[in-house]
């Protein structure tokens, strides 16, 4: 449905360090990198899908990132935290959004709810 995403950032530096460590479980790499700190774009294999750049950060979001596997999801988790995220829910099954639904919630650093989750059973 979407070909990309950009959003805004109050700590350009820190994002990217953030996102690198978060992302990286889930297949995201750091694809575009401006020199000049202007913008960042993270995808998998030569297709940044998600982009941020400095900018007035509006309200705090909700982003989801598929992940391949549960074990995608609880690493995404323990890199994030490790990076400087805060838990926002820790990983497991939230069978109230689904019987198979996997997650785990992180806040980057500029409070976003940054979410991994596998809906594949296991």
């Amino acid at each position: 449905m979407f070909d990309h995403i950009g959003i805004a950032v109050s700590q350009f530096d820190k994002s990217v360090r953030f996102y690198e460590a978060a992302l990286a479980p889930l297949g995201f790499r750091l694809e575009a990198h401006d020199p000049k700190g202007q913008s960042a774009g993270f995808g998998p294999k030569g297709a940044p899908a998600f982009w941020f750049g400095p900018g007035k950060v509006p309200n705090p979001f909700h982003l989801a990132f598929a992940a391949p596997t549960r074990s995608a999801v609880r690493e995404f988790y323990e890199a994030a935290i490790a990076a400087g995220g805060k838990d926002n829910g820790k990983p497991g099954l939230r069978e109230n959004y689904s019987p198979t639904y996997y997650a785990a919630f992180v806040l980057d650093p500029d409070g976003h709810n940054v979410e991994a989750v596998c809906q594949a059973a296991e």
